[in-house]
């Protein structure tokens, strides 16, 4: 990966340049989070982040959706939805918090990252459309859900169906967790247990509630 230090003027390349780089952010995942290969979730799960861990933002696209991030060793991209960090000792969310954090910009093209500047009040301007609420919302259900441990009510024989059964998948903007809210215009699948539904979301089937509509376990 190139990474290369991006100005429109000449004089900002002499500041960047005379300037020490922004230290990575700390954040926490609110829900077991998908680090993938690139900021996108068309692109390969490396690994999956576990959730209330602590990881350190590289830096963020200018949309504010994905962010590059390092866990255990390893770097990647999540989606800033699930990741959270503290301001005035209380959690915000990454996607939510450009005027009081400062987050570095990235772009992403092709596997090439280049650097420059902070997220400005753009930062957070996106809306995936797996995230039913925006993506706020669904952080936010995420950590309800963590909470309660909503994925452990769902059986292993519910589990098991899914798997036995699978469907073509659909696929839609943002990320597949815990607390993600599936549209109305996405046909589920019924499943043995009663209150449950499945479908399969960016090649990665989920059971949700049938009530709310959101994820509650994510079948890997």
């Amino acid at each position: 990966m190139n990474i290369k230090k991006t100005a429109l003027y000449s004089s900002v390349i002499l500041a960047v340049a005379a300037s020490p780089a922004l230290a990575a952010l700390s954040a926490n995942t609110t829900t077991e989070l998908n680090l993938r290969s690139g900021p996108g979730a068309q692109y390969d799960i490396q690994s999956v982040i576990p959730a209330s861990a602590e990881v350190a933002v590289e830096g963020c696209l200018a949309g504010g959706e994905w962010c590059e991030v390092s866990f255990g060793g390893e770097t990647g991209w999540a989606y800033s939805a699930y990741l959270t960090t503290p301001v005035e000792n209380e959690p915000v969310v990454l996607y939510q918090a450009p005027q009081t954090i400062e987050i570095e910009t990235v772009t992403y093209d092709n596997g090439n990252k280049a650097v420059g500047g902070t997220a400005g009040a753009g930062f957070g301007a996106a809306a995936g459309a797996l995230l039913v609420g925006g993506p706020a919302a669904v952080a936010a259900g995420a950590i309800l859900g963590a909470a309660t441990g909503a994925s452990s009510t769902v059986e292993e024989e519910t589990v098991t169906y899914v798997r036995q059964n699978p469907v073509e998948p659909v696929y839609l903007e943002g990320e597949v967790a815990v607390g993600a809210g599936v549209p109305e215009t996405v046909t589920i699948y019924e499943t043995p247990a009663q209150g449950y539904s499945y479908v399969n979301v960016n090649n990665q089937p989920v059971v949700i509630d049938n009530d709310t509509r959101r994820i509650v376990t994510v079948i890997r």
